[in-house]
């Protein structure tokens, strides 16, 4: 990784990067000589964070963390003006902030349909907004969004995640049209289940059929995730698969009859609900 000679010396801004992906990632980029500045809401985890990253670094690269909720368009731009008047405008833009809660969509409440979009969508398009005016005057510059297996695949229990991940997806696609003619490179990722602190928090209220549908498959580790990452969008990847499951099952859905896809998902479904008659936790906290 250290030897990657594209991200030696980029100014890296990496959102969720307290914990889980981001900063696993973010470690990984300091290792490869990155200068990698973290955001997340929490000043504490930050700080731990940051020591984390600060060790891995390979040369005394400026690393810093900035509080802040990206799904807040004032905070998100407060940030980047931050990290710009720090250490200079980001060359690469991580956004890998996010939160899941799954459940039944009769059971879930609409402020959490809200508060999703606002962190995984928003937060998403308010720091991208934020970072484009200077690399559109550079001329170059790297976006990295994290969407989800979620967000190609409508999930049993995912109407609320998997809205907010489609969202992302689209407007990757959108975007690197858009930015191609101006030199800005986008990726898009789709992760597997990862062992984050998101993941640990959304397993008592997946719904019995949601559970069905994931199987029993271990998730996967959050640095062998961003180790793909780093790799993939190293290499300027615009699609990027961190496992082979997820990549498999987007083949599945892409190259299969629609049909025939729902009638497996559904077919597993169903099969769950059967087999028990005790409902996962409804309420939110």
């Amino acid at each position: 990784m250290a030897n990657n000679p594209y991200w030696n010396g980029k100014i890296v801004l990496v959102t969720g990067g307290s914990s889980g992906i981001g900063l696993a990632a973010a470690k990984q980029l300091a290792a490869a000589g990155a200068h990698v500045w973290l955001a997340a809401r929490q000043r504490e985890k930050l700080e731990a964070a940051l020591k984390e990253v600060l060790a891995a670094r390979v040369d005394s690269q400026k690393c810093g963390i900035v509080p802040a909720d990206v799904s807040d368009s004032k905070q998100a731009a407060q940030l980047v003006d931050i990290v710009t008047h720090s250490v200079g405008a980001p060359d690469v833009l991580f956004n890998s902030a996010g939160i899941t809660q799954p459940g039944y969509v009769q059971e879930l409440p609409l402020s959490i349909f809200e508060q999703l979009m606002r962190v995984n969508y928003f937060g998403t398009v308010y720091t991208t907004a934020a970072v484009l005016p200077a690399m559109l005057k550079r001329g170059s510059g790297h976006i990295i969004n994290i969407s989800s297996m979620a967000g190609f695949l409508g999930g049993f229990g995912y109407t609320a995640y998997g809205a907010s991940k489609y969202a992302v997806a689209g407007y990757s696609e959108a975007l690197r049209a858009e930015m191609k003619s101006h030199g800005i490179r986008v990726s898009v990722v789709f992760p597997p289940d990862t062992a984050t602190p998101q993941l640990e928090y959304e397993e008592p209220y997946k719904p019995a059929e949601t559970k069905a549908v994931a199987g029993t498959a271990k998730a996967f580790p959050a640095e062998k995730v961003a180790h793909s990452i780093v790799q993939e969008a190293g290499k300027g990847r615009y699609m990027i698969f961190p496992a082979a499951d997820t990549r498999f099952w987007y083949l599945v859905v892409t190259k299969l009859p629609k049909g025939l896809v729902f009638y497996i998902l559904d077919r597993i479904a169903a099969s769950a609900k059967k087999s028990t008659s005790t409902p996962p936790p409804a309420s939110v906290p």
